[in-house]
């Protein structure tokens, strides 16, 4: 797997080690306080096959090794949102390190959007799932690094950024500089919305570093995977925003584009398992578990 380590910059800075998965396109993060060794693992996938409907958890097992081969403690096992275009590790990372999970508040309305989109209203208890549920603004401690919490809504109505002093965990807004932005045309997803999150993240201090949630390469003429750019990279080159642009020029770029866009593979199998917080749908009476995908509805 690709990695790539950020260096802490100095006190109440995190060590940033970014994991590619090319399966997804997705970045895996750990997140250390050099200090006390403690580590947050922040959007771990659970791997999928969309042919055979088959999990496994070699990308997670990697993370974890990482961690034991650095000598650190997991503390948090946190996500940014309900993924669509991946299942998330959450609940096995919780049961292999005994660290709490967390993801933010507004998940409680994903879930219920989506039990309307599976016909399924008694599902998704993320209360249970989930041993905390961040409110915007809300504060907790990394070791000695204070992490706040901003809702980021526009990818997903309730996604959330977790800041760590000069670093911030922006999933599903940025993506790299080259790339631009992420889409916001799923279900309960706001091109407003996003603009508004992109504006609140870049208004973070210049040398606040972004790690963004996916990288799709070949971008021009670099072939490696990409995710960290400081603040004042995105303001003055970012793809969809450099330079400034208005609301509506922005809105009418991106809903433009997502107009083109199909659903992700793995999307209506991944959000019935990520409001479990990576659980499985409950087994039935023969042992398996089975999903359930809406036809006609997308």
């Amino acid at each position: 797997m690709f990695t790539r380590t950020s260096a802490a910059t100095g006190a109440g800075s995190p060590e940033v080690t970014g994991f590619y998965d090319k399966d997804t396109g997705s970045i895996m993060y750990v997140a250390a306080d050099p200090q006390t060794g403690k580590a947050a693992l922040i959007d771990t996938v659970l791997d999928f096959d969309p042919e055979s409907a088959r999990t496994r958890t070699d990308s997670a097992e990697e993370v974890l090794a990482f961690v034991r081969d650095r000598g650190l403690t997991v503390a948090w096992v946190l996500d940014t949102h309900p993924h669509a275009d991946h299942m998330m590790a959450s609940h096995w990372l919780k049961q292999q390190t005994g660290a709490p999970n967390g993801i933010g508040e507004k998940t409680r309305q994903i879930a219920g959007l989506w039990r309307g989109i599976y016909n399924l209203p008694t599902a998704f208890d993320v209360e249970a799932d989930f041993d905390r549920l961040f409110a915007d603004g809300e504060t907790f401690m990394l070791g000695e690094i204070e992490v706040r919490v901003m809702l980021s809504p526009g990818h997903t109505l309730g996604s959330v950024t977790y800041v760590m002093g000069d670093a911030a965990f922006v999933h599903d807004t940025f993506m790299h500089v080259d790339s631009g932005t992420t889409r916001a045309d799923f279900p309960g997803g706001s091109s407003s919305d996003l603009y508004d999150s992109l504006m609140a993240i870049l208004a973070l201090p210049d040398d606040t570093r972004l790690f963004v949630g996916h990288d799709y390469p070949p971008v021009g003429d670099r072939s490696d995977p990409a995710w960290e750019a400081t603040v004042a990279e995105h303001r003055a080159h970012n793809r969809h925003l450099g330079g400034g642009i208005s609301r509506a020029d922005y809105c009418a770029l991106r809903d433009k584009r997502d107009a083109t866009l199909t659903l992700p593979d793995r999307m209506l199998h991944a959000l019935q398992v990520n409001l479990r917080a990576g659980q499985l749908p409950p087994p039935e009476d023969d042992g398996t578990s089975y999903f359930k995908i809406p036809a006609n509805s997308f």
